[in-house]
């Protein structure tokens, strides 16, 4: 289906109107429209519109003007005239291929900067010049501090899915981004939705901005058709295989919403032979550039994905989404389905669910103003027939017949009859394809049937009630035992205070009073007599009495100690007995290690009485009583007084082989004379000793004096310096 719509060329740009002409496009969308308005043409944009609108061609003719002026070629590339920035990788990367063919004949140079890529490529292309700069928040906040991205030179600012981007935490990106960028340029900012950061932010940065909007409040896609599939809990993806076959779309996308799901559901379609690639988090941007770029050149037809391909992937020929899990949200969903019935073309989405999460789908699709069509997934039958009308429907049939084909079909009539031949072409065909799954109905639970009126009856007493703990479980069995019923003879039984009324069936209630007889006895003492009537309702239930005023006392450890008080714990009866005793009652040889007698508290207040506050105790020596020192005390019984004080020299005197060498040799210096200094050693070298800084043994030499002397003597006297030296 080519996109051919009509374009009004008069107000347009020579060259993008063009460009658009090459594309196909005769008409612009909705959103298209608004934005290039000529009365716009200066104006900040807060634009709304429904996904797969063309929205990225129409910020693209929003902003041209802006970057052209009345010329129809941009200049030669330097700074950078127009940001786009984008919530994700392959949204930029899209952008960028979108703006490329646009402005290609106006001469602009496009250039992307998104996580995932070689960094220095980037900056090298931002460093030969761009015209218009497509990226995701972080990267981008990245080159600007790097100084690698100039901002100065910029007339336009585009926010592509600005809520997905707020959404996302890049709220403090954008606002460093629009904070460093010109006063006097242009913002632009495209949203699904105008929640109230949304509106904060662009009352924050942009000037007197319009509103446009395309949406339609309280009206689905009419090109989408949602569908709401019942399977079992365990033909979830059983059911997913089935649809793939079914509907044979050239391209599918699987919604998860994790990553293991989305490996899981990816090996087991690529077991099933399907040409299946997936699209995550985890994987790196060249693996989700090929895994895009296989879907768009065939190679792939089913894509199994997260949520990072919910906005702005454009696949051509997308005309199935499945929900393997349902979305957070139903903006979710609206992102996730707006895939397909883009550009004109129908789809369809379907969402996969058990019984377990249907009233949860149900308020999904009301939240997002949905109406969807409640089914079952095809079964194997109906994807055999689907087959079928494939193989007799095919454009093969209508080709003309070449000679060599026309041979060919003469020898093979000869050999095979029509009909081998025709169940030949059908296996042959179903051959390249998996085959269906075989499904389980739906577990859906049935709703509750409504119970049938017990029918003609009568009542009988029971002489047993609530006050006798009397319950229904123990009374029925009771009945049934004793009177010879079954359960579906017993109606109703309402226990009371004193007595319970049993409801019987009319024609069990006379066979049953025969066989209790006239005394009417049970079991236990529980006596029946026939009641006259139904018995009267229970009194229904009345409000709850308020609560009176809280009693004072320790609250119970609540979440706020405001519970009831806590009543207060009684004294034991049991008297004191000493620590003494209690071990002999409970540890036998713990009364055994006890050296001393338990003293009650009062006399041992007695013994040792406390000290009054404000009262100073008087210093007590640590002598004796009469406060002097302690007399000496010998440190060994027998040995005597201690000998008398004696000064030094008269003791050298009295022991002259005792004394100091120096006192030895000149006794008549006295005791104050001072002492001779004592004569060094002379070295002495020890045989076979070759140690640093000692002399060389075998000569007279003098003690060495040079640098290798000991650290203990310091530096020798009359060393030379070392510049001295030779």
């Amino acid at each position: 289906m080519s996109r051919r719509r009509h374009v009004d060329r008069a107000p347009m740009i020579t060259t993008l109107s063009e460009a658009l002409a090459d594309r196909g496009y005769e008409t612009l969308t909705p959103v298209q429209e608004a934005v290039t308005d000529p009365d716009l043409q200066d104006k900040d944009l807060l634009v709304s519109a429904q996904t797969g609108s063309g929205k990225t061609v129409g910020f693209g003719l929003a902003i041209a003007p802006t970057l052209l002026g009345e010329a129809d070629r941009l200049g030669p590339p330097a700074a950078p005239l127009a940001l786009v920035i984008a919530p994700t990788r392959e949204l930029a990367l899209q952008v960028m291929r979108e703006l490329g063919w646009l402005y290609a004949k106006a001469g602009a140079r496009v250039v992307s900067c998104v996580g995932g890529m070689d960094m220095r490529d980037e900056r090298r292309a931002l460093e030969r010049g761009a015209h218009i700069v497509v990226g995701t928040p972080g990267r981008l906040r990245d080159h600007i501090q790097r100084g690698s991205l100039e901002m100065d030179a910029l007339r336009a600012v585009v926010l592509d899915e600005a809520d997905e981007m707020l959404d996302l935490g890049f709220r403090e990106d954008l606002e460093f981004m629009l904070g460093l960028a010109p006063e006097d340029r242009r913002t632009l900012l495209f949203s699904a939705t105008v929640p109230p950061m949304i509106a904060s932010l662009a009352g924050q940065f942009q000037r007197d901005a319009v509103r446009v909007t395309t949406l339609n409040p309280g009206t689905q896609h009419t090109d989408i058709a949602y569908q709401v599939l019942q399977v079992a809990h365990q033909d979830t993806e059983s059911a997913i295989i089935n649809m793939l076959r079914f509907h044979d779309a050239e391209n599918a996308i699987v919604f998860a919403n994790t990553r293991a799901a989305v490996a899981r559901l990816t090996a087991r379609f690529a077991n099933r032979g399907f040409p299946v690639v997936s699209l995550s988090g985890e994987l790196s941007q060249s693996e989700r550039t090929h895994a895009l770029q296989a879907m768009r050149d065939g190679r792939a037809r089913v894509c199994v994905a997260t949520d990072v391909a919910a906005r702005g992937i454009d696949l051509p020929n997308l005309d199935l989404v499945i929900h393997a899990e349902l979305p957070t949200n139903s903006e979710g969903l609206l992102h996730r389905s707006g895939r397909t019935g883009r550009a004109g073309r129908k789809g369809i989405s379907a969402l996969v669910i058990t019984p377990k999460i249907s009233r949860k789908a149900d308020r999904l699709l009301k939240w997002a103003k949905v109406e969807a069509e409640w089914t079952v997934p095809p079964s194997a039958e109906d994807i055999l027939r689907r087959d079928e009308e494939r193989l007799v429907t095919d454009a093969a049939w209508d080709g003309e017949m070449t000679p060599e084909q026309a041979d060919f079909a003469a020898r093979l009539l000869a050999e095979r009859s029509p009909e081998e031949i025709a169940a030949a072409c059908l296996r042959l065909y179903r051959a390249n394809l998996c085959a269906p799954e075989e499904l389980s109905p739906p577990d859906a639970r049935a709703p509750r049937e409504e119970r049938a009126a017990f029918g003609p009856s009568g009542w009988v007493t029971l002489s047993v009630g609530r006050a006798s703990g009397a319950e229904p479980r123990w009374l029925l069995p009771l009945l049934c035992r004793a009177g010879d019923l079954s359960k579906d003879d017993i109606g109703a039984i309402r226990v009371q205070d004193d007595t319970t009324a049993v409801e019987l069936k009319e024609e069990a209630l006379e066979p049953f009073l025969a066989r209790i007889g006239e005394d009417g006895a049970l079991e236990d003492g529980i006596t029946v007599r026939r009641h006259q009537g139904p018995p009267p309702e229970a009194p229904k239930r009345g409000p709850r009495p308020e609560r009176g005023p809280k009693p004072q006392g320790k609250p119970h450890r609540g979440r706020d100690g405001d519970g009831p008080a806590r009543p207060a714990k009684p004294r034991s009866d049991t008297p004191y007995a000493p620590r003494a005793e209690k071990a002999e009652r409970s540890h036998a040889p713990r009364a055994e290690k006890a050296e001393r007698p338990y003293k009650p508290r009062a006399e041992r207040s007695e013994a040792a009485p406390k000290r009054e506050p404000g009262v100073v105790t008087p210093y007590k020596p640590r002598g004796g009583d009469a406060g002097g020192p302690k007399p000496y005390k010998a440190r060994a019984e027998g040995a005597g007084p201690a000998k008398p004080y004696k000064p030094r020299a008269e003791a050298a005197a009295e022991k002259p082989h005792k004394a100091p060498a120096a006192k030895r040799a000149a006794p008549e210096a006295g005791e104050g004379a001072a002492k001779p200094r004592k004569a060094k050693a002379v070295w002495k070298d020890k045989p076979g000793a070759q140690g640093k800084g000692k002399p060389r043994s075998g000569g007279d030499k003098p003690p060495f004096k040079g640098k290798g002397a000991p650290a203990k003597y310091g530096k020798p006297k009359g060393a030379k310096p070392r510049s001295d030296r030779g």
